[in-house]
């Protein structure tokens, strides 16, 4: 290949500048600059088509690498090891050009490789994009060449796309604007450099085609139509009657315009297929693209998606999960980030089930990893499964997200849940919700029909009487706040029979198995004793005829009652779900003051405390007492201070939206032979994704703390460090980790930091 100076002298001679490298020393197959600037520009305004903005993410295309028009970027691609600024240059002249829009393009080209910065100083890591603006070419960035204005060709002003305006959430429009055409940038900037480098290996760079909504709908139509015949082939019972009138009644409502949604349905009402349907007529009436399940938990997270491609079928790859708890850009290799980043779906197939923390802390990131996909939200159907579980202190910027998605990203919104939180501006909620439509049918009357339990209070049982409450029953389910008490409890009836325990302190492939073998005892009526931390009321499919639950939310409460005589099978003979206090086991402070709230309710409301009426009421009491706490970071206020100036702290933002504030190590668990196969594949794959996504079922979350203690201990190593650096950790002493218990080590620190609420 040519030395330097050659190439420098044929720049000179040509005046050709270049985007991307390639392998020939006659440059024949490197990426010309203006076709790189062009194709980034074109693909940013098809994807910013959803929500009218292509203009504007045609033109961030065209700038993003306009700083590569200098020689200095040329001497950077033949092997100079000097580092080019080619973003600020866009950046700079998109504000120079346009005033306040083209600042919004600015955040988006200033921050395409290091993520959304902040508009001014606010103690924030990287420069500012005030900073950026202020850098002047030719000493602080290089200077272009001017050959570039008769290459890119720019429109003489912008607009903003004719969105509906909220009257006080103005500024976070604008911002989350921002990020969406960020996102347009940073996806057709990579498809269109990997689909080049694609090219010169000459490989193919079509897309993945999947099945169509009308194919799934059709697909889901015959499933549920085979559940029928055969609910009809047996005794055909009133709550199976009932599914079905929901399904129906449900499926009608999919025809009513875009918007906000709810759907109210007790436990046992088939709210996961109806919602599912629901979705599917509603995205193809009104023209469509995606359903996005949100779920709360990673717990459940699999457990859902199964269903779905169960029912799918032959079809079931439409299904696409995003729960990664490894973080890509941890790694030190690039092949090995890049290999793992595909494993970070883009969220373009027909069917996404994600994390409520994957989806929400990706609307208000900065990372080009994390906003990569937010465009693909645009078109969508979106449920949020368990809608009460929103974050308290997020909650009011979490509902500006949603309403904004309605609002102006043609996205419907289905708030999905048998406690449905009071949101709604008919509940009093200060710029709650407006024009939401209940999908269900007559919920009130549902819960009358689909009641199975009754709720009492049996004050304080300490646990010798919780023992006696457990030894009395041969099937009870007991739910506690933390897991040293679900421990405790399970350590002092093992040798029961039936004693099971249940907690995050074990890997998902053995909770699952654990599970497994309760629905089977259940089932037959063997002995089941069940101890379990909160993780079990997240949707999980098992049918006690007792459950115990420690005081805590009404909600809590609700969701504990939804794994009592679920499938309505003993409505003759109301089940029971006991609350009681643990004097032993005090609450966390967040859990103490949701168990006052739900206490008030008991003393002012007479009637059934799972009523949507006492649900309603219990919510209202949250919400007021919580105030201003439901936006305990100020991220509105923010958004609002910053509006004028277009000068939005993007860094800052995502900083502090954290739904989950206990920073969290995975530890992977050698639990079968399956997991070790795997870690030895780990070692020496090229394609370190595929596996990490298979060893999901494999990990525990530990809290910082006792992920110290164990490292401290050296019970745990780096799997494959020099190659894969300190992200992937299996347990390397055995004997912590039980098939009772699940992970498990007397370490003071390590106990310390166990006991969280799940």
């Amino acid at each position: 290949m040519d030395d330097i100076d050659n190439k420098k002298i044929n720049f000179e001679l040509g005046k050709t500048y270049f985007a991307h490298s390639g392998e020939r020393a006659d440059f024949t197959d490197w990426q010309l600059l203006p076709d790189h600037l062009h194709s980034v520009g074109n693909l940013a305004a098809e994807f910013a088509s959803w929500f009218d903005a292509q203009d504007m993410a045609r033109h961030a295309g065209f700038l993003h690498d306009l700083g590569k028009y200098c020689p200095e970027f040329i001497a950077r691609l033949n092997g100079s090891n000097k580092r080019v600024d080619h973003a600020t240059a866009g950046a700079k002249i998109a504000a120079e050009k346009w005033g306040q829009l083209g600042k919004l393009l600015s955040f988006c080209i200033a921050g395409h490789h290091a993520g959304l910065a902040n508009g001014i100083d606010e103690g924030q890591q990287r420069s500012t994009l005030d900073q950026r603006l202020k850098l002047k070419h030719g000493q602080d960035i290089p200077l272009l060449d001017l050959i570039w204005q008769q290459e890119i060709k720019l429109s003489s002003q912008l607009t903003l796309p004719n969105f509906k305006r909220h009257r006080d959430q103005q500024g976070f429009q604008i911002a989350f604007l921002t990020r969406m055409i960020f996102s347009c940038l940073i996806d057709a900037d990579r498809t269109d450099t990997n689909n080049y480098y694609l090219r010169i290996e000459g490989k193919s760079a079509d897309k993945k085609q999947y099945p169509t909504l009308q194919q799934l709908k059709d697909k889901l139509d015959a499933t549920l139509n085979a559940f029928e015949s055969v609910s009809k082939d047996q005794t055909t019972s009133s709550i199976n009657q009932l599914r079905q009138h929901i399904l129906k009644h449900s499926r009608e409502q999919a025809k009513l315009p875009s918007g906000l949604f709810s759907l109210t349905v007790p436990t046992g009402g088939g709210k996961t297929y109806t919602s599912m349907a629901f979705a599917l007529d509603h995205a193809i009436i009104h023209q469509q693209r995606r359903v996005i399940y949100v779920i709360p938990f990673t717990s459940i997270i699999e457990q859902n998606a199964k269903v779905f491609r169960d029912a799918f079928g032959e079809l079931s790859e439409a299904v696409i999960e995003h729960h990664s708890a490894f973080d890509a850009n941890n790694l030190p290799s690039k092949n090995a980030r890049d290999t793992l980043k595909q494993a970070m779906e883009n969220w373009d197939a027909p069917i996404i089930v994600t994390t409520a923390v994957q989806f929400f802390e990706s609307l208000f990131s900065d990372r080009p990893s994390q906003c990569r996909k937010l465009h693909n939200i645009a078109g969508s159907v979106i449920i949020l499964d368990e809608a009460q579980t929103l974050p308290l202190k997020l909650l009011r910027p979490v509902m500006a997200a949603i309403d904004e998605l309605a609002r102006n990203y043609k996205c419907s919104i289905v708030l999905c849940t048998a406690t449905q939180p009071a949101l709604n501006k008919t509940d009093d909620f200060h710029n709650g919700f407006e024009n939401v439509r209940e999908i269900a049918p007559e919920p009130k009357v549902l819960f009358e029909k689909l009641k199975r339990t009754e709720v009492k209070s049996i004050g304080v049982q300490a646990d010798e009487d919780l023992v006696k409450q457990l030894m009395a029953r041969e099937q009870v389910l007991v739910i506690v706040n933390n897991r040293r008490h679900a421990r405790a409890l399970f350590e002092a009836i093992k040798d029961q029979p039936g004693a099971t325990h249940l907690t995050t302190l074990m890997c998902a492939k053995h909770r699952s198995q654990v599970l497994e073998k309760v629905r089977a005892d259940l089932k037959h009526g063997h002995p089941c004793r069940l101890i379990s931390t909160s993780l079990i009321e997240a949707g999980v499919d098992v049918d006690f005829p007792c459950v115990l639950r420690a005081e805590a939310g009404l909600d809590s409460i609700a969701q504990a009652a939804g794994r009592c005589n679920r499938e309505g099978e003993k409505l003759l003979e109301i089940s029971e779900v006991l609350v009681f206090q643990s004097p032993e086991w005090k609450a966390p402070p967040e859990l103490d003051q949701l168990a006052g709230n739900m206490r008030e309710v008991v003393r002012n409301h007479a009637g059934d405390l799972l009523a949507p009426e006492a649900l309603t009421m219990y919510f209202k009491g949250v919400y007021r007492e919580q105030g201003a706490a439901l936006d305990s970071k100020k991220l509105l206020e923010a958004h609002r201070n910053h509006a004028p100036q277009f000068s939005f702290p993007f860094q800052n933002i995502a900083r502090d939206f954290c739904m989950i504030e206990a920073h969290l190590k995975p530890v992977i668990i050698e639990f079968d032979e399956e997991a070790t196969q795997l870690v030895e594949a780990l070692k020496h794959a090229e394609n370190v994704g595929g596996i990490a996504r298979q060893l999901q079922r494999y990990l525990v979350q530990i809290p910082q703390k006792g992920f110290e203690a164990l490292l401290s201990d050296k019970v745990i190593e780096a799997i494959a460090p020099e190659k894969l650096g300190d992200q992937f950790w299996r347990l390397t002493n055995k004997d912590l980790y039980s098939d009772e218990a699940g992970l498990s080590w007397e370490n003071p620190t390590f106990i310390r930091a166990e006991n969280s609420v799940i």
